[in-house]
């Protein structure tokens, strides 16, 4: 019962942090604030709350199902931006992070069964919670790379057709877009590299299906961040690739039940 609270206060939180960015811009009155920051705060914590609670009354990592993954997911997303904001003073991407976590809990609420939770009886075991959890956050660390490379290429646009609206003055300067994109994947492949690795220490079969859909994404951001590293690869193609990249990865989601513990 609590843990709904928690979580219907998380989505409220980001609504407002969307909803009042937005009217802002559109009344030519956006100003950064450190209401955002502290309302994406509140929101992180209401979701750690929903995510203790739910770990409790599980007695594990609360990752079994498709939708609680989906919350996981959206906590390391909020997460990420917390670390990553305040560093490069990517203020406006607050905004752009509170529409897709909205979008993720409302996928979450979708594929949200009715049924008991499975109470977890056996010993834990930490290389598999270990393995989860670090390639969720990883996937998190992902999606703010794909909010960072949407916003380079909104202002990449903004500036070949020079339509320099209210839009292009409130985003980051593009080539700290674009370096920001760029580390983001890196972080996001090492932990996603630590993610995997601690899975081979977990003793219990793994579906083929599974693994190929795993070793998938690993390898595609191991090849676009490689291709990068042989400079074959413009901060454009690059902001392009993390958004296409990381809805592949949405659409495989569904798939990988490594996740489930």
């Amino acid at each position: 019962m609590y843990e709904k609270i928690w979580l219907a206060a998380a989505g409220l939180c980001f609504l407002v942090v969307f909803a009042t960015t937005m009217w802002a811009i559109g009344g030519h009155r956006y100003q950064p604030s450190r209401v955002n920051f502290l309302l994406n705060l509140a929101g992180f914590l209401c979701l750690t709350m929903f995510l203790q609670l739910r770990g409790e009354l599980l007695g594990r990592c609360p990752l079994t199902t498709l939708s609680e993954v989906l919350i996981f997911l959206s906590w390391s997303t909020v997460l990420t931006y917390l670390v990553v904001g305040p560093t490069y003073r990517l203020s406006l991407i607050g905004a752009f992070t509170a529409p897709l976590v909205l979008v993720l809990l409302g996928l979450a609420l979708v594929f949200r069964t009715n049924e008991p939770p499975e109470i977890r009886t056996e010993a834990i075991n930490p290389w598999l919670e270990t393995h989860a959890a670090v390639s969720l956050i990883a996937y998190g660390v992902f999606a703010l790379a794909c909010i960072s490379g949407a916003m380079y290429l909104i202002q990449n646009r903004q500036l070949k057709r020079r339509e320099l609206n209210e839009w292009f003055y409130q985003l980051p300067p593009i080539h700290t877009l674009g370096l920001a994109n760029a580390r983001l994947l890196i972080f996001g492949f090492l932990l996603l590299t630590i993610g995997l690795a601690t899975g081979f220490f977990v003793n219990r079969s793994t579906g083929e299906m599974k693994l190929l859909m795993s070793f998938g994404i690993w390898l595609l951001y191991g090849g676009i961040l490689l291709t990068r590293w042989l400079k074959a690869l413009a901060p454009l193609a690059l902001a392009r690739l993390s958004v296409v990249a990381f809805l592949l990865s949405l659409v495989t989601l569904w798939g990988m039940e490594f996740f489930r513990v």
